[in-house]
C-alpha cells in the first residue's frame, strides 16, 4: 500500500510525491513487544534520529535529527514536536515529550532536511504523532505491564463510534505509570490521559478536540564522572543525593481544529490550543555559590500559559494545463511564563524550598506567515516551494530588584524569512529522486537566555540565532516487497547555539562561530517470504565546527552526535499470532564536550521481542515479552554536553526484561 504522510506539506500525500526525506511508523511497529512508554522505543527504526533514553524521568528524553538538538540538557531542542498539530515546542523552540501518548498513537512521522524550515523556529527536523481514529465498534482495552527495575505500567482505553448515523466518535485513554529507576535516586511516577472527540461536517468536513493532561514527579540522578561511573554505575552523584534533586510537572492542555471544503474543491483549516505547564524542580547549586547575590538560587519555579491559534488554507488549480495547488498559512503562539528561584537550602537543611531570589515574567511571542506552491510541470515531473516569514519577541519583567540586584528587564526580537525549494522526478512507478534546499534558523530558548556566563544577573542578549543553509539529495523507491530510502545532505550554520557551561543543572550558552554537518541516510525493509521479514537503517553523520571559538578548535566534533549509528531488525511469522523479532541498535563514540577530551565509547545493543495475538470472537489479546541490552554490556545512554565538573555520563541498565499483555474487549463484531 502506499505509505501517505502530512507532515512535509501538511497535506496527506503519497510519500514517493514528496522531495524530501520522511518516514512514518505506523501503530503495529509502535506496539509490536514494545512498553509504549517513550519515543525512544520506536524512532530507532529512522535514519538521522537519534533519541536517548537517558534513564532519568526528570529530564526527558535526548532528540536530535541530523545533530540538531544534540546539545540540550533537558526538554528538547532544535525539534520541532506535534500532536495532532498542536505544537508541543513553544514559540521560542523549546519542547517536550512527556505527555505524548503513545497508546492512543496511530502513527508518527519525522520530517528531516531543509522542508522542515516550513514549521518555523528550530526546525531542524519535525516529528509529529497522529492519535488514531475512533474505531467502527465501541471498545475498552486494558494493558498491564511489568519490567525490571520495578517497572509498573498500567493503561486503560475506552473508544468508539458515535450512537446513530453521525460519524465520528471518541477516544479516552490513561496511563500510570512507576518506575525505581536503573540508578539511585532515579525513580518516578507518571499519570498521563488524553480524550479526543471528531464529529464529521458534511461529506468532507471534520471537527475534532483532543485534550492532555499529565502529572509527574521524578528523582534526578544528574551525572557521572569519568572515575564515579567505572566505580558504580547505578550510583547518583553526591549532589544530588545532597541536595535531594528532583522535579515535579504538572500540564494540561485542549485544542481544536476544524477543517471543511469551501469554493468548489478548496479546503481550509482552522486551529486553537490553550495549556499550562508548571515544573517545580531542585537542583544542586551550592550553597556557597549562592551567597553571590546576583544568583538566581537552587530551587526553579515555573508556572507557563500558552495558547496559539492557526489558519491555513488550500487551493488546487493549474497553471496552464499543468496542476498547480497552493497552500497560504498564518500561526500565532505566544508564552506567558512567571519564573521564580529559590535557595535551596534553609538554615543547615539542604533540598528544602528557601528564601526568594528570583522572580520574573517572561513572555515571547510568535507570528509567522508562509506560503508554499506545488506544481507538475511535465510528466512524472512535481516542483515544490516555499517561504516562511518568523517574527519571534520575548520580555522579561523584573520583580526581584534590591540594592545589590538590579533591574534585569529586557526585550529581543528576531526576524528571519526562510525560502525553500525542491524538485522531485519519478523515475518508474515505484521510484523518485529529488533534491531540495532552503535556509533554516533557531533563536535561543528563554530557559537558554535565563544565565549569563559571565555571572550577572539578567537575559544573556549577547546571544544570536543560529542561521543555516542545507541541501540534500534523495532517492526513495517501493519495488515488489521492498522499500527503500537514500538520502544526502549537507547544512552549514552560522553562530551555532553551544553549551558555554553546564552545572547543578545551570547552563548557559554562547554562540559558535560555524558549524558543518553532512552525511547519509539509508533505510531498507523487505520480506523474504511471508514468515520473515527485516528491516535496516544506517546514518552517517559528520558534524563539526568548522572555525574556533575560545578554547574549541577549528574541526572539532559537536558534542553529542555520533558518526555512526545503525539498527537491524530481523522478525519472524511462523503462525498461529507469533511474531519473535531480534533487533540490534549500533552507535559510533560520542564526544562528551567542545574539546573533544570526553567522550561516552559506543555499542551494540541487542534485544529480543516474542509477542502473540489472538482473539475470540470480540475478545482480543496480545501477550509479549521483551528482553533488552541480552549481552548485559555497560553502557553510556547518553552524555550532559560540556557538564562543568565533568559529570558527563549517565549511564543505560544491563540486561533487562519487560513483559506486558494487552486485553481488547469489543462491543460487537470483529473485523477479520
Amino acid at each position: 500500500m502506499d505509505t501517505v504522510v502530512v507532515t512535509a506539506t501538511r497535506v496527506a500525500q503519497d510519500a514517493l510525491e514528496v522531495p524530501a526525506a520522511i518516514d512514518r511508523i505506523d501503530a503495529a511497529d509502535i506496539a509490536r513487544s514494545q512498553a509504549r512508554l517513550k519515543l525512544s522505543e520506536s524512532l530507532s527504526r529512522v535514519p538521522g534520529v537519534l533519541v536517548r533514553d537517558r534513564q532519568n524521568q526528570a529530564q526527558d528524553l535526548q532528540i536530535s535529527i541530523r545533530g540538531f538538538g544534540a546539545r540540550s540538557t533537558f526538554g528538547v531542542r532544535g525539534v520541532r514536536l506535534y500532536t495532532d498539530g498542536i505544537p508541543a515546542t513553544m514559540p521560542d523552540g523549546q519542547g517536550q515529550v512527556s505527555h505524548f501518548l503513545l497508546d492512543a498513537t496511530e502513527r508518527i512521522e519525522i520530517l528531516r532536511g531543509p522542508f522542515s524550515a516550513l514549521y518555523g523556529n528550530s526546525s531542524g527536523g519535525v516529528i509529529q504523532i497522529f492519535s488514531a481514529d475512533p474505531p467502527a465498534h465501541g471498545e475498552l482495552r486494558i494493558g498491564p505491564l511489568v519490567g525490571g527495575d520495578g517497572v509498573l505500567r498500567g493503561a486503560l482505553g475506552w473508544r468508539g463510534p458515535w450512537p446513530g448515523t453521525r460519524s465520528g466518535g471518541y477516544s479516552i485513554d490513561g496511563l500510570s505509570v512507576s518506575d525505581d529507576g536503573f540508578r539511585d535516586h532515579s525513580g518516578g511516577t507518571r499519570l498521563g490521559g488524553q480524550a479526543s472527540i471528531q464529529y464529521g461536517l458534511g461529506q468532507e468536513g471534520t471537527l475534532r478536540a483532543i485534550a492532555n493532561v499529565l502529572d509527574a514527579r521524578a528523582d534526578d540522578p544528574q551525572g557521572l564522572t569519568a572515575s564515579e561511573l567505572a566505580t558504580d554505575r547505578q550510583a547518583a552523584s553526591p549532589g544530588a543525593i545532597t541536595f535531594n534533586t528532583r522535579k515535579t510537572t504538572r500540564q494540561g492542555q485542549i485544542g481544536v481544529r476544524f477543517e471543511n471544503p469551501f469554493i468548489a474543491s478548496s479546503r481550509i483549516s482552522l486551529g486553537a490550543y490553550a495549556g499550562s505547564r508548571a515544573i517545580v524542580q531542585f537542583l544542586s547549586v551550592p550553597v556557597a555559590a549562592q551567597t553571590n547575590p546576583l544568583n538566581g538560587g537552587g530551587v526553579v519555579d515555573l508556572d507557563r500559559d500558552y495558547f496559539g491559534i492557526d489558519a491555513r488554507a488550500r487551493w488546487p488549480g493549474a497553471l496552464g494545463v499543468r496542476e498547480l495547488a497552493i497552500t497560504l498559512g498564518v500561526e500565532h503562539q505566544l508564552s506567558d511564563e512567571q519564573r521564580r528561584g529559590y535557595e535551596n537550602f534553609v538554615g543547615t537543611q539542604l533540598g528544602v524550598q528557601g528564601a526568594l531570589r528570583r522572580n520574573e515574567s517572561n513572555r515571547v511571542t510568535a507570528t509567522d506567515e508562509y506560503v508554499q506552491a506545488e506544481w507538475e510541470p511535465a510528466t512524472r515531473w512535481r516542483a515544490y516551494v516555499g517561504v516562511r516569514h518568523s517574527a519571534i519577541h520575548f520580555c522579561s519583567r523584573d520583580a526581584y530588584i534590591t540594592a545589590e540586584n538590579p533591574d534585569d528587564s529586557g526585550t529581543l526580537t528576531y526576524r528571519k524569512t526562510t525560502p525553500v525549494g525542491g524538485l522531485l522526478w519519478r523515475a518508474l512507478p515505484g521510484l523518485s529522486l529529488y533534491a531540495n534546499a532552503g535556509e533554516g534558523f533557531e533563536t535561543p530558548t528563554f530557559s537558554e537566555l535565563a544565565y549569563r556566563s559571565d555571572g550577572q544577573s539578567g537575559l544573556n542578549t549577547n546571544l544570536r540565532p543560529a542561521r543555516s543553509d542545507n541541501l540534500e539529495t534523495g532517492v526513495r523507491g517501493r519495488l515488489a516487497n521492498h522499500r527503500f530510502a537514500m538520502a544526502w545532505f549537507l547544512t552549514r550554520t552560522d553562530d551555532e547555539l553551544a553549551v558555554a557551561s553546564n552545572q547543578g543543572g545551570r547552563t548557559t550558552f554562547v554562540n559558535a562561530a560555524q558549524s558543518l554537518r553532512q552525511g547519509a541516510e539509508i533505510s531498507w525493509s523487505a520480506a523474504w517470504s511471508p514468515r520473515w521479514h527485516y528491516a535496516l537503517a544506517y546514518t552517517y553523520l559528520d558534524a563539526r565546527y568548522s572555525s574556533g571559538f575560545g578554547t574549541v578548535q577549528a574541526g572539532s566534533r559537536i558534542p553529542g552526535v555520533p558518526r555512526h549509528t545503525g539498527w537491524v531488525e530481523l522478525r519472524w511469522l511462523p503462525g498461529g499470532g507469533l511474531v519473535l523479532a531480534l533487533a540490534a541498535n549500533a552507535l559510533d563514540r560520542v564526544w562528551a564536550n567542545d574539546q573533544n577530551t570526553a567522550s561516552a565509547p559506543g555499542y551494540v545493543d541487542t534485544s529480543v521481542g516474542v509477542e502473540h495475538r489472538w482473539q475470540m470472537g470480540g475478545v482480543r489479546l496480545t501477550e509479549f515479552v521483551r528482553g533488552n541490552n541480552l549481552l548485559d554490556r555497560e553502557v553510556v545512554g547518553s552524555v550532559i554536553v560540556n557538564e562543568s565538573n565533568g559529570r558527563y555520563f549517565e549511564p543505560a541498565p544491563g540486561q533487562h526484561w519487560l513483559a506486558g499483555i494487552t486485553v481488547t474487549l469489543v462491543s460487537k463484531g470483529v473485523d477479520e
